[in-house]
């Protein structure tokens, strides 16, 4: 009985050995793929996040201080992509109070998609403004906001690839740049730059959507 009990378990290890090669030749490579494209995919969210082919890097350094982006989001205008927008901050937040309780520098970025000329983004911008402040701080805007105006003229028409980015440097002010060179003047104040963000993270933004995604919110 031992000897046909050795022969029978000899004959399944001739059946089963070619299969385990088989299969160890199959999920070797097929495992080492996969390990490769985890590695892969976990550079490149080091590196930047992508929204629709609008890279943003991951953090950015700014008035010698390192800045995280807290999050991304598209402004639509119908069923078109006008730009994509990404918002750098010293700490992550999900609320537009955290983002104002932060203090240090400040980074909001547009990508932008389409061309728009100096009148579409003071018709966008100027308004967003007001619909979002009182009264009292309008009028303490008055002239900042013509400044602004004065900025946004400088740049021109920008085109789809045109990077714009809002910083905010304490002991500067609002500064505008494109393609990161510097446009106009630098608005004091850091109450105008709260300002300038309240149109995309205030209680009456310019796009839903976009608030949440720059608030990191699903």
């Amino acid at each position: 009985m031992n000897v046909i009990g050795d022969r029978k378990v000899n004959s399944r290890r001739k059946v089963f050995r070619p299969m385990a090669l088989q299969m160890t030749r199959w999920f070797l490579p097929t495992r080492i793929l996969i390990i490769l494209l985890i590695w892969t995919l976990s550079i490149s969210a080091i590196h930047a996040s992508t929204l629709t082919g609008s890279p943003f890097e991951s953090r950015v350094y700014l008035a010698n201080q390192e800045l995280r982006l807290n999050g991304m989001g598209m402004r639509k205008l119908l069923f078109i992509d006008v730009y994509a927008a990404g918002l750098y901050l010293a700490g992550k937040t999900d609320t537009p109070g955290g983002v104002a309780a932060l203090g240090g520098p400040k980074r909001l970025q547009l990508r932008m998609l389409h061309s728009a000329s100096p009148d579409d983004f003071i018709e966008a911008l100027l308004p967003g403004i007001r619909r979002n402040t009182s009264p009292v701080q309008q009028a303490a805007l008055v002239e900042r906001l013509a400044q602004l105006e004065r900025n946004i003229r400088v740049i021109g028409r920008t085109a789809a690839g045109d990077v714009i980015d809002f910083d905010y440097l304490p002991e500067v002010g609002t500064v505008l740049s494109v393609n990161g060179q510097v446009r106009g003047a630098a608005i004091v104040g850091v109450d105008f730059y709260a300002a300038v963000l309240s149109i995309f993270v205030g209680e009456r933004p310019v796009d839903a959507g976009l608030k949440k995604g720059l608030l990191g919110l699903p």
